[in-house]
């Protein structure tokens, strides 16, 4: 349904191959972040597939993998400058703080704009109070895509376009690998259950999402566990809300897969270097996002990462253009109409919504009149 507005078709079921977290920092230096953002790609897409990976092994890891510790503790307690020095670099971002933001123009019911987190994760699928109010009284729920409903249908929309996220020319990952790398992943896979033969073929970028999710809620997803968009989606179906998406599977594959491979390659071998550190990324990364200091988890994540890591600006800079700002500007277009309507509640991934090219700013610019929502106000 490329280049046009989802509507809900009958029949739809609680699944999940949504893209997730992506970022609209001002500067976004490190691959191996922009592919731990960009993770649910990967994983929700091999989801779609139906492929299995152990997730025995994962569940027996909960625990441990779940326990993931808040990079912005670490940081104020081993250098308070540079964590100051990153919440200064947010401070400056645009709209970069707060969930929930009510979304007018003059004759129309207000509609709201909320963002969220592609997690499973308990404390975030629990909207905050004034984000559930705001969804309670909407005639219209909004998603990045409803395909994601029914994976019988997202499937098929992937297998007819193979060459979005499979090696269709006879190219294998192994061969844009020298050994080192070669072997570094397959340890990493073979830790998760997964042989390096099973997913020879796949893009790296699919690969670089599947290890960069904790174990724990790879684990919650394998097995069905609705992450927060999905909820939003089959609570309003249930409800008899209309429900739309912005966006086409297809369409968010093509963005990945738009991208050149050099950059899929290194974020893939960045994200398996830094796998033990990625329970603390999605700790820290949650724990702003509950605050709802969304401008802040890039910054915050930079400066406490390895300083080895070395920076790439022209792989940033395409990451930057193809998966944050063109899809911004989309969703804000196929948004317009929507909120035109009134009474609308749009969810989208909260990375979206800060920045001067972000959704908040980009349908200010189109005349609305957006305005963030305290979480827990009891007044909309």
């Amino acid at each position: 349904m490329t280049g046009q507005i989802q509507k809900e078709r009958p029949a739809m079921h609680h699944q999940h191959v949504l893209s997730s977290i992506r970022t609209t920092c001002a500067r976004f230096p490190n691959l191996v972040f922009a592919v731990a953002v960009s993770l649910p790609f990967a994983l929700l897409i091999l989801l779609a597939l139906g492929l299995v990976w152990g997730t025995g092994q994962a569940r027996a890891e909960d625990t441990a993998s779940c326990a993931g510790t808040s990079l912005v503790e670490q940081l104020a307690l081993s250098d308070p400058e540079k964590l100051a020095a990153a919440r200064a670099e947010a401070a400056a971002i645009p709209n970069g703080s707060g969930l929930l933001w009510k979304v007018e123009k003059p004759g129309l019911t207000p509609s709201f704009l909320f963002g969220t987190m592609h997690v499973t994760d308990p404390r975030v699928t629990e909207m905050p109070e004034a984000a559930r109010a705001a969804f309670d009284q909407a005639g219209t729920v909004v998603i990045e895509t409803i395909e994601i409903l029914d994976p019988a249908k997202a499937q098929a929309a992937l297998l007819t376009r193979p060459e979005l996220t499979m090696f269709t020319d006879g190219t294998t990952l192994t061969s844009l690998l020298n050994e080192e790398e070669t072997e570094i992943i397959s340890a990493e896979l073979s830790r998760r259950g997964i042989p390096i033969a099973l997913v020879s073929r796949m893009k790296p970028w699919m690969i670089a999402g599947l290890v960069a999710l904790p174990a724990c809620e790879m684990a919650r997803k394998a097995e069905g566990v609705e992450f927060l968009d999905i909820k939003i989606a089959t609570t309003a179906r249930d409800r008899g809300k209309q429900l739309l998406g912005l966006e086409s599977i297809g369409e968010q594959m093509q963005a990945m897969a738009d991208l050149p491979i050099e950059f899929h390659i290194r974020g893939l071998v960045e994200t398996i270097k830094l796998a033990d550190l990625m329970p603390d990324i999605m700790a820290t990364m949650t724990g702003l996002y509950l605050e709802g200091e969304i401008a802040q988890i890039m910054p915050v994540v930079l400066a406490a990462g390895p300083e080895e890591l070395e920076d790439d600006a022209s792989g940033y800079a395409a990451f930057e253009e193809r998966i944050v700002r063109m899809r911004n500007h989309v969703m804000a277009e196929r948004a317009a109409p929507i909120l035109d309507a009134g009474n609308a509640f749009i969810a989208v991934g909260a990375l979206h919504l800060p920045g001067k090219e972000g959704l908040v700013a980009l349908l200010q610019d189109a005349g609305f009149t957006v305005t963030a929502i305290p979480a827990n106000s009891g007044s909309l």
